[in-house]
């Protein structure tokens, strides 16, 4: 019988002179998870191949840029606090990678170069609100993934909890007045689930969408899972009026995203399906 589940005792191992990290592998495979799923999909959509891989090699690294900006400016005591280490911002092996800020600027890097594409007369270029939707449910399994890395970091965990699946901390890990609890609520794994139902949900939904739909159906569904989520966390965070930032955050995105998903749909039956396309 199950009572807990428990925080692996590594999280990484030594491959000759390279220390691998299982955080670092877990962002490759749900990248790479992504970018296969994407390509599928796109070019079921009639679009050309390799476009999602090509425009992934720019856009994955200002996406992982991004989430460590975001996470940076979010959560900047542990870095440059009055005992914090400036270096250590630019571990991300060590976890810390805010997903709004890896969306954010990751959207915006493949946008750029998808249009940069288009300029060159690549051909196989669908809009980019169809590249968007086609990567939408990889991104989602990516995220999934994503989430297990904070798992071998033992990091991110939710309040004490005695739930048969709750997630053993080690003392070390405990954050300060939590020594005496053993068992937290395992958040990593709701975030997994969750971007596992929205992705399925999303797959089922989309043949009713207009072009564009699909990607802010994502954006809104996840930040809506992730902001009940987020309310569990015992992490330090800042916050204001009662709730942390990135709960603010959520709230702020899913208004967003629901309204553009309302314009997009009464829109997109008069806009040309092959220009770019915004979202």
């Amino acid at each position: 019988m199950i009572r807990s589940i428990p925080t692996p005792s590594i999280s990484a191992f030594s491959l000759g002179p390279l220390t691998v990290h299982f955080y670092a592998l877990c962002i490759i495979l749900g990248i790479a998870i992504a970018i296969w799923l994407g390509d599928r999909r796109y070019r079921q959509a009639g679009g050309g191949r390799n476009i999602v891989a090509d425009v992934a090699i720019v856009a994955v690294p200002f996406g992982i840029i991004g989430g460590r900006l975001y996470h940076l400016i979010t959560s900047p005591d542990a870095y440059f606090g009055a005992h914090g280490r400036p270096l250590n911002a630019f571990k991300i092996w060590e976890g810390g990678l805010g997903i709004w800020g890896a969306v954010a600027l990751g959207t915006l890097a493949a946008w750029i170069y998808h249009e940069r594409l288009r300029g060159k007369g690549r051909e196989g270029l669908l809009s980019f609100s169809s590249f968007a939707d086609a990567l939408a449910p990889g991104l989602l399994l990516a995220q999934a993934i994503g989430r297990f890395g904070n798992w071998f970091n033992g990091e991110l965990f939710g309040r004490p909890t005695k739930l048969p699946w709750g997630l053993e901390i080690p003392v070390a890990l405990r954050p300060q007045g939590y020594e005496s609890f053993a068992t937290f609520h395992p958040t990593f794994l709701y975030e997994s689930i969750w971007c596992v139902l929205v992705a399925i949900l999303l797959m089922k939904l989309e043949r009713t969408f207009k072009p564009g739909q699909s990607f802010l159906f994502y954006i809104a569904a996840y930040c809506v899972g992730r902001f009940f989520i987020e309310s569990l966390r015992i992490d330090t965070a800042h916050a204001f009026l009662g709730l942390r930032v990135n709960e603010w955050v959520s709230l702020a995105i899913v208004l967003w995203a629901t309204l553009q998903f309302r314009r997009t749909g009464r829109g997109a039956s008069s806009a040309p399906s092959d220009e770019s396309g915004t979202l």
